[in-house]
């Protein structure tokens, strides 16, 4: 830990003096990996980032386990929404996110691009549009988003899983991981996520802020 200490500056450590041990590593961490600035330190701190990972990532963080990409997907995700808009349908979300698309990739963890959105494939003689289509560059794979504006249901996890299926059959690349999905809706249902899980979805919550 000393030798990383040396590679932050004085601004970055005025701002890490007083997290917790556990919150304080993980920001240092995430400075060294991704050459931070002390502005873009400030608003991960400020937006309690390292609180809203799951207990699960903590756990592997602190005893240095293995991280996939969606252990590092915060919840509830942040999405901005300076003008209030009203969220009660899916193409709602979609624009705001849309509206920001750098700052809401920012928000899902590191080295996201975006492919497209609304991404049209076909399936057998019926078109389906993936709401976000993006692909991690550190993990070399695809992401599928969908957005739900409504709590948590078990079919949204058959129509991800179709849309990743897809993905992985047609536009992903031999040199490619497997894509991975992340949900995103209104409110989780733990209980149910509990029995209809696939190690491949994140599901996490919204909060517009």
């Amino acid at each position: 830990m000393s030798t990383l200490w040396t590679q932050l500056t004085w601004s970055h450590l005025r701002l890490l003096f007083n997290l917790e041990v556990d919150s304080m590593n993980y920001y240092i961490q995430t400075i060294i990996n991704n050459h931070l600035s002390v502005r873009e330190l400030e608003f991960k701190i400020k937006s309690n980032e390292y609180e809203r990972l799951p207990k699960s990532t903590k756990k592997k963080l602190i005893s240095k386990d293995k991280v996939e990409i969606k252990d590092l997907v915060p919840n509830p995700i942040l999405i901005k929404n300076k003008n209030n808009v009203d969220l009660v349908t899916e193409k709602a979300l979609h624009r705001l996110i849309l509206e920001d698309i750098e700052s809401f990739m920012k928000e899902l963890g590191d080295s996201f691009s975006f492919i497209g959105s609304e991404y049209k494939i076909k399936i057998g003689d019926r078109n389906y549009y993936i709401d976000l289509l993006l692909f991690n560059i550190k993990y070399n794979c695809y992401v599928v988003v969908e957005l739900k504006v409504t709590e948590f249901k078990v079919e949204y996890i058959s129509q991800v899983q179709k849309y990743m299926n897809y993905i992985d059959k047609n536009i992903k690349e031999i040199g490619n991981n497997n894509t991975i999905g992340i949900l995103i809706c209104k409110k989780e249902n733990k209980f149910v996520i509990e029995y209809c899980s696939d190690d491949r979805i994140a599901v996490r919550e919204y909060e517009s802020v």
